[in-house]
């Protein structure tokens, strides 16, 4: 196993200087990942990323994430190249089928074949491939190529999702899948579960993009202040509206659905902060951090435990951007053990024998 990422998510609407001030804190504290989330009717994320491209040196940073709805797969294959291009390789793309588009009047029909064929000819426009590219939905004449070098012919896929469809897809083409508007441990093992169907699955074509078992994002709203219960309060009435949409999507959970359909009409009626007052502690727990730093890094912490190989706490992060990334960056952060348990050693008899020898990889198996 490696080390757990700690990363941050950053809603997109901000000014220019906003997103290079805290992108700069973040990297200084030791953030390993910044995301910039695609949500409907907020600026695109391309526009924040590059302002904190622009003011980072370490940290990887991608969307989270762009959708092939709102987006033609090429649109995103010439923003992700150019972020790649702006960070010095730094870029991930990420891949969802977005949520609230229907506001909007667009219709999400086939969601699997969008997110399978959207990576692929993404990738054979990354990669300067020449052979075109042929899916269900998304077609690429051959000879059809980006008009300029890219940084690197290949840029880490994550695909988010909390769907086993999309899980298994993702076992065969992404390098990391998230789960997005959680903080409920057992969730992490649901998806593994999710994932191994698709990492197991023999087809070849799919599995042509992947690179092994994804590892496994979890992130949601995080607000932290010395103010345990008002931090508490402000993330009730921001985890609302996210609530609204992953609740259902749950399998360990089984939430009221009167509770639900409340929250639903508050917020249909604009009262988003009577709508987060109706959710129980036990459950805001599952689907927000929020607290104190000790509070959140307990949170955190359990997530790591049950091997999330990133934990991206979300916005607002604090009472104001500002003060939210200072405590998560010197109170939250040195007290998360983002390293692996050491395997254990093997017993040993008097002649040095493992008692208890490694089974053979694998690949040893098949040589």
């Amino acid at each position: 196993m490696t080390r757990t990422e700690i990363g941050l998510g950053f809603q997109s609407d901000k000014r220019p200087a906003d997103y290079a001030r805290l992108a700069s804190k973040a990297e200084e504290y030791g953030f390993d990942v910044l995301s910039v989330f695609g949500d409907l009717m907020y600026q695109p994320p391309i526009f924040p990323l590059l302002e904190m491209a622009r003011a980072t040196h370490r940290v990887r940073i991608g969307a989270a994430c762009w959708n092939p709805y709102s987006q033609h797969p090429y649109e995103i294959a010439g923003q992700v190249a150019a972020l790649d291009l702006a960070s010095s390789g730094r870029a991930y793309l990420g891949l969802a089928r977005g949520s609230w588009l229907g506001d909007v009047g667009l219709s999400q029909p086939r969601p699997l074949a969008h997110l399978r064929d959207a990576a692929g000819l993404i990738r054979t426009l990354l990669s300067g491939s020449p052979d075109g590219f042929q899916g269900e939905v998304f077609q690429l004449t051959p000879g059809t190529r980006l008009a300029y070098e890219t940084f690197r012919p290949r840029i880490p896929l994550l695909i988010g999702t909390w769907g086993a469809r999309t899980a298994a897809l993702a076992g065969r083409i992404a390098q990391e899948v998230k789960i997005g508007g959680t903080a409920n441990p057992a969730m992490v093992e649901v998806m593994r579960g999710r994932i191994s169907a698709g990492v197991s699955d023999p087809d070849s074509a799919d599995h042509s993009a992947g690179a092994g078992q994804p590892g496994i994002v979890v992130g949601a709203v995080t607000v932290v202040d010395e103010d345990g219960p008002l931090a508490r309060s402000r993330a009730r009435t921001e985890v609302a509206m996210y609530l609204a949409v992953v609740a259902e999507l749950d399998p360990t959970i089984d939430v009221p659905g009167d509770l639900l359909a409340r929250v639903k009409d508050l917020l249909a009626r604009g009262r988003a902060s009577e709508a987060g007052a109706l959710i129980p502690d036990d459950l805001l727990d599952l689907f927000a951090f929020s607290g104190t730093p000790e509070q959140i890094a307990a949170q955190a912490q359990r997530l790591i435990d049950a091997g999330a190989s990133r934990v991206e706490f979300g916005t607002p992060h604090g009472l104001n951007d500002d003060r939210g990334v200072d405590l998560l960056g010197t109170r939250v952060l040195p007290l998360l053990d983002t390293e692996p348990e050491p395997e254990p050693e093997p017993e040993l008899r008097n002649d040095a024998t493992p008692l208890h020898p490694p089974q053979a990889s694998a690949a040893a198996k098949h040589c």
